[in-house]
């Protein structure tokens, strides 16, 4: 038998290992050449990082619907507490601001009460009229309460819609609120509390986390808050992506811009809260899901235990416009009086006793 050369025994040797690795490659190749994209899920999947490609909205339906909240807040307000509409500048670059700042009728005095900024929640959200009941609730127990209609905030025209800064701008516009509040002669501005829904919970927990240095607020309660973007994105999926990545401040999606998502997510700057903080979540909320809010429960239970309350309600009885997350903001559509459940009336209970311990009488 022929002997083969040691250099040609070795490279047939490589030929035919290599083999099997080529008609996968090509196979693959082949198949990849086969398979067309499917157009209609790469349109769904599709996530713009253009800021020209932000959704539109109806602004001026949405103007029309301010107007109707304005008249219905000053119907509500007579006789009960003294209601006006205010604009102030925020400190992000002294955009104005509008707000609805709700007082008591007869002020005991000087420095005597405490005060809180409430945040309306939603992307594109505003403050409407079905906060009516709760505010009122606040300023029978003496708080004065001032509810700012952010950057983003809808029933302002375009400018004001698309000038959204989801965890950025808007945050220093409502801290700004505070001014408002500490030059009213009859608040004590080492009282200021804040509080929020949802998106306006989140907002809170940046103030009270993130932003705690030289915070305003000595506490807060932030109930069902969105907590990390880089979770609520992936779990919510395209159709939600397309709001925050065309912002101009955010431009994309985590995966290009992973450190800003991180900095706008309350979850991850749990242990630089400086000041008491109230957080209710419930099991069967279907907008800021459970797995999503369980984390922040688990994060401030194990690592902020002396500043932190929470309480995590157990498939809570539906609210008005969604499962879970409206279950603490019950109210008759019509009447616009409180249509309380259970679970609703021990939420409110547990936040006014935390603004008295933590904000005083």
């Amino acid at each position: 038998m022929t002997r083969l050369r040691p250099w040609l025994s070795a490279s047939l040797l490589l030929t035919a290992a290599a083999a099997p690795l080529v008609a996968q490659g090509a196979a693959t190749a082949a198949r990849r050449q086969i398979v067309p994209m499917d157009s209609a899920r790469a349109r769904q999947l599709y996530v713009s990082n253009r800021h020209e490609d932000h959704p539109e909205a109806d602004y001026a339906r949405a103007v029309s619907a301010k107007a109707a909240t304005d008249s219905i807040f000053a119907a509500r307000a007579k006789g009960v507490l003294k209601f006006s509409k205010i604009t102030y500048k925020s400190q992000a670059g002294g955009m104005t601001i509008p707000a609805y700042l709700f007082e008591p009728l007869a002020p005991k005095g000087p420095g005597q009460h405490a005060a809180m900024v409430w945040v309306h929640g939603g992307v594109h959200g505003n403050m409407d009229q079905n906060y009516w009941p709760f505010i009122r609730e606040a300023v029978e127990r003496g708080y004065a309460i001032i509810t700012p209609d952010y950057r983003g905030s809808t029933g302002y025209g375009k400018e004001h819609h698309n000038a959204i800064d989801y965890g950025g701008m808007e945050v220093d516009d409502v801290e700004s609120a505070a001014d408002v509040l500490k030059a009213l002669p009859y608040v004590n501005p080492a009282r200021l509390g804040v509080m929020g829904w949802s998106h306006g919970g989140y907002i809170t927990a940046l103030l009270l986390t993130r932003e705690a240095k030289g915070s305003p607020f000595k506490s807060g309660a932030a109930i069902v808050p969105v907590t990390n973007l880089l979770f609520r994105l992936s779990f919510k999926g395209p159709s939600y992506q397309r709001s925050f990545s065309t912002q101009p401040h955010l431009t994309g999606l985590p995966f290009e811009n992973r450190a800003e998502y991180v900095r706008r997510s309350p979850y991850y700057w749990v242990d630089s809260l400086a000041y008491p903080m109230l957080v209710h979540v419930a099991t069967n909320d279907e907008d800021v899901n459970f797995e999503e809010a369980r984390p922040l429960i688990d994060a401030l239970q194990a690592r902020q235990p002396t500043l932190s309350e929470t309480k995590v309600y157990v498939n809570p009885t539906p609210g008005p416009t969604s499962v879970g997350h409206t279950f603490s903001r019950r109210v008759n559509r019509q009447t616009l009086e409180r249509d309380d459940s259970p679970e609703q009336v021990d939420s409110w209970s547990r936040v006014w006793a935390f603004f008295e311990r933590t904000l005083g009488k």
